[in-house]
């Protein structure tokens, strides 16, 4: 299982990623838009990704993924169990959602590397 200090030691190095604590939950920017934030018991997490590719994800690993609420169904976000999650797997996820979010440039530099 996954915890906070494993996300916390994939996000470090994120260019314009930072930590910021909003009703007690940990959320992660880029800029004003929140890419990742830590529900209030570490048990979960909700996550930018793409909304075309939620109901496959939901479908295939529903013990690992979970539907966002109702609020959030508009936007490009899913829950995530960090008890179903190796570390490769919250990496992969994490640097999928950051993606979604910086510029193209940032991005590509910081794959590049």
């Amino acid at each position: 299982m996954v915890g906070l200090d494993d996300i916390r030691a994939v996000t470090a190095d994120l260019p314009r990623s930072y930590e910021v604590l909003v009703r007690d939950s940990i959320k992660y920017r880029v800029g004003q838009i929140v890419y990742l934030a830590v529900a209030p018991d570490e048990q979960t997490i909700g996550i930018a990704f793409p909304r075309e590719e939620r109901e496959a994800a939901l479908a295939a690993a529903p013990d690992k993924f979970l539907r966002p609420r109702p609020s959030e169904e508009r936007f490009r976000w899913i829950h995530v169990r960090l008890e179903a999650l190796e570390y490769d797997e919250l990496r992969e996820l994490i640097l999928d959602a950051w993606a979604m979010v910086v510029p193209k440039k940032v991005q590509a530099e910081y794959f590049a590397r």
